[in-house]
């Protein structure tokens, strides 16, 4: 990862540059203008000793025929040179040296090859500077031409070592570096805070930034006195809270349809072009056993896989019209779904997709269908005993009351379907009676001991008991009470106990245990008779429901007396339940939890 700086380095580097190159390239400049400086005034310093020399020199040349006045021009040389501080050299045409203020002329090799001296030769002013091999050391050279009336005798040269020179400008070299250092520093300071003055700033809006990228529209940025950051600060500040307050509103807004949605009993899903959910409510998602997260984002076909609902989805993308259509579904169970789809649109009124409405009406198709069985049952158990009561009461009529025996017998038989027909029609008002008040919340409950209403219903089913000379085993704890309807739950245990006598052989017994366990009280009705199918179990509660019809009417049963129980208990705030096998005898129980007692 490429590191980052701080802001106020960023800015700081490049000014520093900005100072230190300027000065440092004025410091290298002054210090080359200097030595130039030096250069040129040591070359006019030598000229002019060259000029004061140049007449009593071309004069001692003139004469220079003479051997004594060769060794009169050395001790010149070496005489003004010592005085003067300056190296003097005599050369002749030659590049012989007739004199040198430094060493023995014999000693020194031809100068016919020096830079000055070549220069010299052809009439101009020699100056060059240069390493002496002579002296080891650099020097600067001058040097002109001698003549008389045009005949050259000669080359004067004067030179000065040039180290002195060099040391101090190295010395003013070191001085100015060190002015350079201490304005750099000044500048770099100066720099410095100046960076920090308007990095400050510009790094706060920056973390400003980062807060507001990160979701935290509520920070706020601090405003600085000047101009440009103070304003851009402000202009964020006022930014972020538009943004917050928009924020806000959407997140809101998005809430509140949240809430609509999860509240809602029916299931919502959104699907887009491409047959992928884009929203779903918890209630759809409940209605497929799965979590909102396992549907999003993910296709029909890879999440839902039920043919019909994937073929109802692509009709409905594909048209612009509503569609409905109620689907099965097997998951964990049957269910029906009634399912409504209409388009989807955004607030420019292009189509997105579509909105899927899922209704459970599996509970609602099974109370329609029991609803119509109950009407169809009830006609049958009604028209049953009419039609026999029209038919006997035909034959009476058509000549049977000339024949006491077969009027009497014909009577008899009217009178139990009458009855039969009253029963029926005393249970459906009982059964109604108990669903209105029930639905009404007018049963009243109260705390009851058990064993009181055990007994009475016993005592109400002796008859029946002393008939088949069936024996009734009952164990219940004196103490043990129970918030009920004292009156339906006798009549509860008066339906149970009746059906387990009817089918109960003769000379058998009858248990009934009530006892209270940890979460409930348990109330037990058990014979050993016929028993009942597994097949039969699940709708044995229901109206008019029958395991064997023709025996039931004949032991005078409605078909209603264990609906009626159940909706007792029910109203009792409790359940029933039954445990039966053919050739095994029935157990049927009343459950009745300890928060209704």
């Amino acid at each position: 990862m490429r590191k980052s700086y701080p802001l106020f380095l960023k800015r700081f580097f490049p000014f520093l540059l900005i100072v230190l190159i300027p000065l440092l390239a004025f410091s290298r400049f002054a210090g080359f203008s200097m030595r130039q400086f030096y250069l040129e005034q040591t070359a006019v310093s030598l000229e002019a000793r060259a000029n004061l020399l140049k007449e009593q020199v071309t004069h001692y040349l003139l004469a220079a025929d003479e051997k004594k006045d060769e060794k009169n021009i050395d001790l010149l040389c070496k005489r003004v040179g010592k005085s003067s501080d300056t190296r003097i050299t005599v050369i002749l045409p030659s590049g012989k040296v007739l004199g040198d203020s430094e060493k023995d002329p014999v000693d020194m090799e031809n100068h016919s090859d020096r830079p000055e001296f070549v220069k010299a030769m052809t009439g101009e002013t020699g100056v060059f500077t240069r390493y002496s091999d002579t002296l080891r050391e650099p020097m600067m050279y001058l040097s002109i031409l001698l003549t008389e009336d045009g005949k050259p005798l000669g080359v004067l040269r004067t030179s000065v070592s040039i180290s002195a020179i060099d040391k101090q400008l190295e010395i003013i070299q070191k001085r100015t570096s060190l002015g350079v250092l201490v304005v750099a520093l000044l500048g770099a300071f100066a720099g410095l805070l100046f960076s920090r003055r308007i990095s400050r700033p510009l790094e706060k809006i920056r973390e400003g930034a980062g807060y507001f990228a990160k979701g935290d529209l509520a920070y706020r940025l601090p405003v600085f006195a000047s101009g440009e950051t103070e304003l851009l600060a402000k202009t964020m500040n006022d930014m972020a809270a538009n943004l917050d307050e928009r924020m806000q509103t959407i997140i809101r807004q998005r809430n509140e349809i949240e809430a609509v949605l999860s509240s809602m009993t029916e299931g919502v899903i959104a699907v887009n072009p491409d047959e992928n959910i884009i929203s779903v409510n918890q209630t759809a998602a409940r209605m497929f056993h799965k979590e909102p997260s396992e549907l999003l984002n993910r296709s029909i076909q890879e999440t839902i896989r039920n043919p019909d609902f994937q073929r109802f989805v692509r009709i409905s993308l594909l048209d612009e019209n509503p569609h409905e259509e109620d689907i099965f579904f097997h998951i964990k169970g049957d269910i029906l779904l009634n399912t409504r789809s209409a388009p989807l649109k955004n607030t420019g009124g292009d189509r997105i997709g579509i909105l899927i409405i899922l209704n459970d009406v599996t509970r609602l198709r099974h109370l329609e269908n029991m609803r119509r069985d109950f009407a169809a049952n009830v006609s049958h158990e009604i028209k049953t005993p009419l039609t026999a009561i029209k038919g006997f009461t035909e034959t009476l009529k058509a000549g049977a009351l000339n024949h006491p025996e077969e009027a009497a017998r014909f009577v008899e038989i009217i009178e139990n379907h009458t009855n039969r027909l009253i029963a029926i029609i005393e249970d459906l008002m009982k059964l109604s009676v108990i669903e209105q008040n029930a639905g009404d919340k007018k049963i009243a409950l109260t705390e009851w001991h058990i064993l009181p209403i055990l007994l009475s219903a016993i005592q109400t089913c002796r008859p029946k008991t002393d008939e088949k000379e069936i024996r009734i085993l009952s164990s219940c704890d004196r103490d043990l009470s129970a918030r009920v309807n004292a009156a339906l739950m006798e009549q509860a245990f008066v339906n149970l106990l009746d059906n387990a006598i009817k089918y109960s052989e003769p000379g058998s017994s009858v248990e009934i245990d009530a006892v209270k366990t940890d979460s409930e009280i348990v109330i037990a009705f058990r014979d050993y008779g016929i028993g009942i199918g597994k097949e039969h179990l699940s709708r044995l509660f229901e109206r008019f429901y029958r395991v064997d019809a023709s025996r039931s009417r004949k032991l005078g049963g409605t078909g209603l007396g264990l609906a009626i129980v159940k909706h007792i208990v029910i109203a009792n705030a409790g359940k029933v339940t039954v445990e039966s096998a053919p050739g095994k005898g029935s157990r049927f129980v009343i459950h009745i939890p300890h928060k209704a007692s």
